[in-house]
């Protein structure tokens, strides 16, 4: 039996209007999703000290918006996560958790303390995402396609819990643990719901696939 982990429960009118911003190449994180992290840099060091201690232990993941690695220009679509949990090293480091709550915009840069991106932040277009999602997304063909990509990709994975997973568990770890470019896991962040995200990610699957097998057929 499948157990599902419950969303945290924040009343809208306690999201607090700024918070930290982490942008890092090939991460993303989705509401409903866990991020695991590990913290090595000195000014994300102070910011996880920081995060702690507030109340609200949030943190905001983008995506690095230019091909400078995590450089200062950011998607301004982005998410918001709670610390769910951390751990220090000896060596300094921090390893922690988060769970993605919300989507959010990113509007201005505010005065960085520790070092770090800090910036106000919107959340009013995305208060849907803290709700309990039952839509279904059409399974026909995608686990075909989903498999396919796996093995050009030199991908293993339990099939048998993969096809029971639920649906929003389902396209929401997919998003976030598949080889796919910024570009497409920003895509995918900025879907309305979990139907066009699921559409969005079979469509992506099938570029892949079609474009490696064009590939293999230009080398014979």
């Amino acid at each position: 039996m499948e157990v599902k982990i419950p969303r945290f429960s924040i009343d809208s009118n306690e999201l607090p209007q700024s918070l930290p911003v982490f942008p890092l190449q090939g991460a993303l994180l989705l509401p409903g999703g866990i991020l695991p992290l590990n913290i090595f840099e000195p000014r994300y060091v102070q910011m996880v000290k920081d995060t702690i201690a507030t109340s609200h232990r949030m943190i905001v993941m983008t995506l690095p918006a230019s091909k400078e690695k995590n450089g200062s220009d950011v998607y301004k679509l982005a998410c918001a996560g709670k610390l769910i949990s951390f751990e220090e090293t000896l060596d300094g480091r921090f390893l922690i958790s988060l769970s993605g709550i919300i989507r959010c915009r990113l509007n201005e840069d505010l005065e960085e303390k520790g070092g770090y991106k800090r910036m106000a932040v919107d959340f009013s277009e995305f208060l849907d995402d803290m709700k309990p999602n039952n839509i279904k997304i059409e399974r026909n063909g995608f686990f075909e396609t989903l498999r396919t990509y796996f093995d050009i990709k030199g991908l293993s994975a339990d099939w048998k819990a993969i096809e029971k997973c639920e649906d929003e568990k389902l396209i929401t770890t997919l998003a976030m643990l598949c080889p796919f470019s910024d570009a497409e896991k920003q895509s995918l962040l900025e879907a309305n719901c979990l139907t066009d995200r699921a559409s969005l990610m079979k469509v992506i699957l099938e570029m892949s696939v079609f474009g490696e097998n064009n590939q293999n057929v230009r080398k014979h």
